[in-house]
């Protein structure tokens, strides 16, 4: 499932790579193109959001190599399913315009998935034999929000960096026909993001605390004697 989801997502991106740079060519310039057109830049996000897509799709397996970092098949599933809904649905196919809360969901997703992601993490770390360290399930809850909401923020910057330098749009500070927004309405697509990866991750974290708290009392259950056996005297 992983392998195969992999090749689908690789090739869409691929494909749509090439698409884009040929179009790319011929796209009108802002002054050139029309009301409903897509112009130069449209294509040009389109275009590295592809190429972005492509690079970090292999970041895992080399992660995973270099460290050797298991990382579970679940989480390998998870992020092709995420990429290929944000790039190749979201930017290709323009489902961040045609769906009102595509890029709601996606951000809750990837909340979700992050939170996950670092219980991964810290359960390597505790189980690390040079590391004496073990951390409580309060704490690997809270580094699982943290971490969640610190790439929240990081993909944030990222989209307020190309925004500022390729003049594009991905913070969607204005509407799909050019208009700026101003005041909080040039505000709300980034605060709503960043608000759905905290509450997706609040989500996780809350849910990784109680199954970590539920495993610790029963690791403090004393065994049941066996046939034959008396129980430990106090």
């Amino acid at each position: 499932m992983r392998s195969i989801l992999g090749i689908i997502l690789f090739v869409s991106l691929v494909l749509s790579a090439i698409y884009t740079a040929v179009r790319l060519i011929f796209a009108p310039s802002a002054s050139e193109a029309g009301e409903f057109d897509m112009q130069r830049s449209d294509y040009t996000l389109m275009l590295l959001q592809c190429i972005l897509g492509i690079v970090v799709m292999l970041l895992p397996s080399l992660i995973e190599r270099k460290w050797a970092v298991p990382i579970p098949s679940f989480i390998y599933i998870l992020y092709y399913v995420f990429l290929y809904c944000a790039v190749f649905l979201g930017e290709v196919f323009n489902f961040y315009y045609r769906f009102a809360h595509w890029d709601t969901v996606l951000h809750a997703f990837s909340g979700a998935m992050l939170g996950a992601l670092g219980f991964i993490l810290v359960s390597l770390l505790n189980d690390a034999e040079k590391i004496h360290v073990q951390l409580s399930p309060f704490f690997v809850a809270l580094f699982a929000f943290c971490f969640a909401l610190a790439m929240g923020a990081v993909w944030e910057i990222y989209e307020y960096i190309c925004d500022t330098l390729m003049q594009l749009n991905m913070q969607k500070y204005m509407s799909e026909a050019g208009e700026v927004f101003v005041g909080q309405a040039a505000l709300q697509d980034t605060m709503a993001d960043i608000i759905c990866d905290a509450l997706a991750a609040l989500g996780v974290a809350v849910f990784g605390y109680l199954s970590l708290r539920r495993q610790q009392n029963v690791r403090k259950q004393p065994e049941a004697p066996q046939d034959g056996e008396m129980p430990a005297q106090a």
